[in-house]
């Protein structure tokens, strides 16, 4: 199965780093895409069940799961443990990551690799594929910061694993303009289309109007 985690669109909670640059309101609509492009994406790579997981619940999505966990090691951890096996794990913040990769993630499982990594080019990582949980693979990691996938390496040293190409985020305002080179607004358009006879499955509304988003909490 694939799992997609995604902090729920709620303006002045998604996306924060760039709203010095888009508004809250813009940058959760943002968000919004990622995270539906993301589902997308995991739809179309066919490795089985796909689930949602959100940061809270949000009426655009009255399908998702709500993670729990203290932190966000916490949370991936329970959401393999109790995932169907072998389960892929992605964000909704890199749209790089095709479909084709996450074949390529689960065939590695399916041939015997416990663990498969997508580096991102900022220290992190935007896949993580397991044959089987692997609890301490989230614990003692410096969550957030540039040494991520370097802290997640090391504790791979005992097992089996393969890493992807590297893919990049879109997270600051500076990567706003990868976007436009993947074409994302298009591709977006067309997932959406594509995706309508799935919207009873995530609860969509299908709407991007942004009166559909949260507002924050006063």
């Amino acid at each position: 199965m694939i799992i997609v985690f995604a902090r729920a669109p709620v303006a002045g909670a998604a996306k924060t780093r760039l709203i010095p640059r888009l508004g809250a309101w813009r940058a959760a609509r943002l968000h919004l895409r990622l995270t539906r492009h993301a589902l997308a994406t995991a739809r179309a790579a066919r490795c089985g069940p796909v689930e949602l997981q959100l940061s809270q619940r949000h009426s655009l999505f009255r399908g998702a799961r709500v993670q729990r966990g203290a932190d966000l090691g916490s949370r991936m951890q329970r959401a393999f443990a109790k995932a169907r096996r072998p389960a892929i794990l992605i964000g909704a913040d890199c749209p790089e990551l095709t479909a084709a990769d996450l074949r390529r993630a689960m065939r590695w499982l399916r041939g015997g690799y416990d663990a498969v990594l997508a580096p991102a080019e900022d220290g992190g990582y935007a896949l993580v594929a397991l044959r089987r949980p692997i609890p301490e693979l989230f614990q003692g990691v410096e969550w957030g910061s540039e040494r991520v996938y370097a802290q997640t390496v090391k504790k791979l040293a005992a097992y089996r694993w393969r890493a992807l190409r590297t893919v990049r985020d879109v997270d600051r305002p500076q990567d706003l303009e990868r976007l436009r080179s993947l074409r994302f607004a298009s591709a977006s358009g067309r997932s959406a289309r594509r995706s309508a006879d799935s919207r009873g499955r995530w609860g969509e509304s299908g709407r991007l109007s942004t009166r559909a988003l949260s507002a924050p909490r006063r």
